[in-house]
């Protein structure tokens, strides 16, 4: 049996030396596969051939395995050998007897190289791509960390430890985000498509589940499921609310999430551009749930409608502003983590002087105008009395020439 000098692999394909996420046997395989392939768009078949992978050397052997035949009886140049050419490899071979000698695959020339190749190099791309889709697949959901490498208007491309790519969208960035290529960011992973075999990994940090791992790895109760995280609202880079709780009665949910001196939070305030938390109790009871999302604020009473999830509180004036808080943040965020549609009103219960509801004037006032009031507590005309000319115009966003008009007769009304 002859034998010609192995071709190193590394040598000949050096592209394919610092594969990352394939491991030894699938690789192995894979380039026999490919020769496999080569030979038999040579040769018609590749069944009369043995491939030979030496990994640790980094180098191949190819044998041809024929049977020797008389000369005149030769049919098959791939399966049969002449006894003369036999007796060329070694005198000794006899008519009927199995040749066995090393193929110079260099000596296919050019073109069986290049088909090699490619051949190598699709099914490579192939199998990263699935290693790829099947790594991230299973950790939608969970905190990963890449390098900026490149950015562009709508998206931020990042490479992750391995140089894999990810897709962070501006919708999923926070406002306040600003990166530099090479800064390192942490996000949590929102999707992973796969059309057409092209696996597309989408990461964000504006999800409420990247706060909710945030949470996990600040606070070691909620990591060991002493606390639960039942609900999560935010306005990313904003605000946010968080409704924990625990059935151990020896825990603080509240206290052990926010840490001492904020220690805990801190961190996870850091991470979200300076994003304010607020963390609550949570309860079955929606009444009191309401209560403790409008906080701040000190709510006088609630009327539920549980049928459409609506709900209308009461405050003390001076408690109105906090509830609907800094560009009706505080309001929003408390309906998104109930899932109540709120409604606040000024508790006018008590007072002397009597107040007169903004339905009432709708004779005067164009209801678009008044419901514009009403989204920002004010229901009444003292609610609206209550608040200077430059306040209602900020909050409402309404035209100057608008808020005096309604200024005008509602103090109308009251001089009357």
């Amino acid at each position: 049996m002859s034998k010609v000098e192995p071709v190193n692999l590394i040598d000949t394909f050096s592209e394919f030396k610092e594969l990352k996420n394939i491991d030894r046997p699938t690789l192995i395989s894979v380039l026999e596969e490919s020769f496999r392939g080569t030979l038999a768009k040579m040769f018609g078949s590749d069944e009369n051939f043995d491939v030979i992978i030496n990994p640790d050397k980094g180098d191949f052997e190819i044998w041809h395995n024929r049977e020797v035949v008389a000369d005149d009886e030769v049919e098959d140049p791939v399966s049969q050998i002449s006894l003369t050419d036999a007796k060329k490899i070694d005198t000794d071979y006899e008519v009927g007897e199995e040749v066995t000698d090393a193929v110079d695959f260099l000596g296919f020339g050019r073109r069986a190289i290049l088909t090699l190749r490619q051949t190598l190099a699709s099914k490579i791309l192939e199998l990263q791509k699935d290693y790829l889709y099947n790594k991230y697949k299973d950790r939608i959901g969970q905190i990963v960390t890449g390098e900026v490498y490149q950015m562009w208007k709508k998206e931020i491309l990042l490479l992750d430890d391995e140089g894999n790519e990810l897709i962070l969208p501006k919708t999923e960035q926070i406002p306040a985000d600003f990166y530099r290529k090479g800064d390192t960011v942490r996000m949590v992973v929102v999707k992973v498509d796969n059309r057409n075999g092209n696996p597309k990994i989408i990461v964000s940090r504006t999800s409420p589940l990247f706060l909710q791992r945030l949470f996990e790895l600040e606070v070691p109760e909620i990591h060991d499921g002493l606390i639960t995280i039942r609900k999560i609202a935010r306005i990313p880079g904003e605000r946010a609310k968080v409704a924990v709780e625990t059935y151990d009665e020896r825990i603080d949910p509240v206290g052990a999430c926010v840490g001492v001196k904020g220690a805990r939070i801190h961190g996870i305030v850091r991470e979200l551009r300076n994003e304010n938390i607020d963390v609550i109790n949570f309860t079955a009871n929606v009444s009191l749930f309401i209560a403790r999302a409008l906080s701040p604020a000190k709510i006088s009473s609630i009327r539920l409608d549980e049928e459409n999830k609506k709900a209308d509180v009461y405050l003390k004036p001076e408690e109105i502003s906090m509830a609907i808080g800094k560009s009706g943040m505080n309001i929003r965020l408390a309906s998104m983590l109930t899932e109540y549609t709120i409604d606040v009103y000024r508790d006018i219960e008590g007072e002397e002087e009597e107040d007169i509801y903004l339905d009432e004037f709708t004779d005067e006032i164009e209801q678009w105008v008044i419901d514009v009031l009403k989204s920002i507590g004010c229901d009444t005309a003292k609610s609206v009395l209550a608040i200077s000319r430059e306040e209602l115009i900020q909050r409402t966003d309404l035209e100057e020439e608008t808020i005096d008009e309604v200024l005008n007769i509602i103090k109308a009304e009251f001089e009357e």
